[in-house]
């Protein structure tokens, strides 16, 4: 597992802009970015390729000056068009397999899954990271699926030797439960568009990962 990718991955900012208002999603992302969050992922289920291709532009300038990836979720397209980092695929987009043959080497490919024998399929087809959950009740996805707790991300987690990312109702309080499995990180959705302080916020999700150690 690249160590320098499992650190990038510790924590992942995915924006939606109906959480995030009366802010905008740059202005969330600039400042969670200057607290050191080093991944984001622009998710908009809704968007046109266009609209996408516009904001992703945008936040790709302040991931690239905070030296940060920036993932596009589903569009492919998009992702490569704007010279994103990389891409999360679910399971209604193109196959990993596939876009794996499309991408540069670079390039980065994200899914999910809650099974540990779909997990090691990925990683064979050419997936860098798995997006596992869902690891607590949440509101944010509608099609989050069921609750796997922090037993079944470990045992994801210790199925593959690519970062495994815990998603799903996860707030500063349980970063740090997540931070005992064997998960690379965590991705967070409404924690970070609806803090009050992006700074502190930032600062106390990352807090249990500086010395998180898989046993």
């Amino acid at each position: 597992m690249s160590g320098n990718l499992q650190h990038r991955l510790r924590l992942i900012v995915i924006t939606d802009q109906e959480l995030a208002r009366p802010r905008s999603i740059l202005e969330i992302v600039g400042d969670a970015l200057e607290a050191g969050a080093h991944a984001v992922q622009l998710r908009d289920k809704t968007a046109s390729a266009r609209d996408l291709q516009d904001v992703g532009s945008k936040l790709l300038l302040l991931t690239r000056a905070a030296g940060a990836l920036l993932f596009i979720n589903d569009r492919l397209d998009v992702a490569l068009a704007i010279g994103a980092d990389g891409v999360h695929l679910g399971p209604e987009d193109i196959p990993v397999s596939e876009a794996r043959k499309a991408v540069p080497n670079s390039f980065l490919i994200g899914t999910s899954t809650d099974n540990p024998q779909e997990a090691a399929q990925f990683q064979r087809d050419g997936a860098d990271y798995i997006g596992c959950g869902t690891v607590y009740p949440t509101k944010t996805k509608s099609d989050a699926g069921q609750i796997i707790g922090l037993s079944g991300l470990d045992h994801v987690a210790r199925s593959v030797d690519v970062p495994v990312i815990g998603i799903g109702g996860i707030n500063v309080e349980r970063s740090a439960e997540v931070s005992t499995t064997c998960a690379s990180g965590i991705a967070v959705i409404s924690t970070v568009m609806q803090a009050s302080n992006i700074s502190e916020t930032i600062s106390s999700l990352l807090a249990p990962w500086a010395e998180s150690d898989c046993g």
